[in-house]
């Protein structure tokens, strides 16, 4: 299970350390994409997917907890033949003096830095990806008011018409109905709008930092997380790769003797003990063969001759030019989420297609039930062309 990559000496290549970090991606695709082949067949799996992050999240903490337990090192970095080391420097000589020279030593991880290793490896990630997710959803709600109004000015005051222009259901809504949590959480994720484009990139900032500092052997940390915790990450040595089984089987051996209670009890911990055991062991193994399953499956559907033959993907072209106003036409307003026929706000907004102009669709009814053309672009039409508009329904 465990494989060095190459090089010599104990520090890693950049090569190696890139390996490691996009390994959870990679691994987070591949079960995604598994579970979503599952899904096709197996409806319930959806529910799965509607929780992707939080599934992920308790997945990997509970790899990265038993690989730094027995190992000293992440779930990746321990199928690379890498383990973490606490960097301790020595100061030789005088600490005033130009003779002074910087010895670098490395000793075992302590309990605190196995705990703040997983904070970062599992706790930020799943931040960060929510912090993304709100992110684009406060992109596509802000590109969708863009087009259609805001959804107090889309819904609120809607009068409903059924085909003779008489009014079915009326509607009217207030920011007063709307709870101080809700406007809470709108307040929540503008903030998160407005400041996670610059937290995102002052991040890939300080990462590309490092990695270039790294790549050029100006600093020992691959990354601000590893500064932070006073963390090397080294190669393992031969006998260390070794002496791995040995120390997993002490661990296990040393939580079984902590075992308290009467001996029936202590047998039943042991069995499920071992259980437990035997399914994380499985399921490592398994997690692991899927990764490079994905990673051959990759190589093979997207190698570098058939994204040279590959057609080329041109943009899509531009929208097409907005309809001209007639001379003799009703004027647009400056507000787009005003009728032009009424200068009210548009209710039950209904679009007619040889103009592709938005009215209220009483109103546009009317008008095209009397003159057989569009308001504003006096293009012939008739009521067969005004199409209703549905939105988040």
């Amino acid at each position: 299970m465990l494989f060095q990559v190459g090089g010599q000496g104990t520090r890693p290549t950049f090569f190696e350390m890139a390996a490691a970090q996009q390994l959870p991606s990679s691994l987070r695709a591949a079960l995604t994409y598994s579970l979503g082949v599952l899904a096709l067949r197996r409806p319930f799996i959806h529910k799965i997917l509607d929780y992707e992050d939080e599934c992920f999240a308790l997945l990997t903490l509970v790899l990265e907890t038993h690989s730094l337990r027995t190992t000293d090192g992440s779930f990746a970095e321990s199928l690379y033949g890498l383990r973490r080391r606490a960097v301790k420097i020595k100061v030789k000589g005088d600490n005033k003096g130009p003779d002074a020279r910087e010895e670098i030593n490395h000793t075992g991880l302590e309990k605190r830095q196995k705990i703040l290793s997983v904070v970062f490896l599992v706790i930020l990630p799943y931040l960060r990806s929510k912090l993304h997710s709100i992110y684009n959803k406060e992109r596509e709600a802000a590109l969708q008011a863009s087009l259609w109004g805001h959804e107090d000015e889309r819904f609120g005051d809607a009068n409903y018409f059924d085909g003779d222009g008489n009014p079915i259901v009326s509607t009217s809504g207030s920011d007063t109905e709307d709870s101080v949590r809700e406007r809470l959480r709108k307040k929540i994720r503008k903030i998160i709008a407005a400041c996670y484009p610059w937290i995102h990139a002052g991040n890939e900032g300080l990462s590309f930092a490092y990695q270039l500092l790294y790549l050029l052997d100006a600093t020992g940390f691959y990354s601000l997380g590893l500064h932070a915790l006073g963390i090397h990450v080294c190669r393992a040595t031969g006998q260390e790769l070794m002496d791995s089984s040995s120390r997993i089987s002490k661990i296990r051996s040393r939580e079984r003797e902590r075992l308290r209670g009467p001996p029936w009890l202590k047998a039943v911990q042991r069995a499920l003990l071992s259980c437990a055991y035997g399914v994380l062991d499985y399921a490592q193994t398994g997690l692991i063969a899927a990764v490079f399953f994905f990673k051959m499956m990759e190589w093979w559907y997207q190698s570098a001759e058939e994204r040279m033959s590959a057609p080329t993907v041109y943009p899509p072209p531009p929208p097409p030019p907005p309809p001209k106003v007639a001379k003799e036409g009703i004027p647009l307003p400056t507000d787009r989420t005003l009728c032009p026929l009424c200068s009210q706000k548009r209710a039950n907004p209904s679009v007619v297609s040889v103009s592709g102009l938005v009215f209220c669709y009483s109103c546009v009814f009317r008008y095209v039930s009397q003159y057989k053309r569009c308001p504003v672009t006096l293009m012939p039409a008739t009521v067969d062309h005004i199409r209703r508009l549905f939105h988040d329904v």
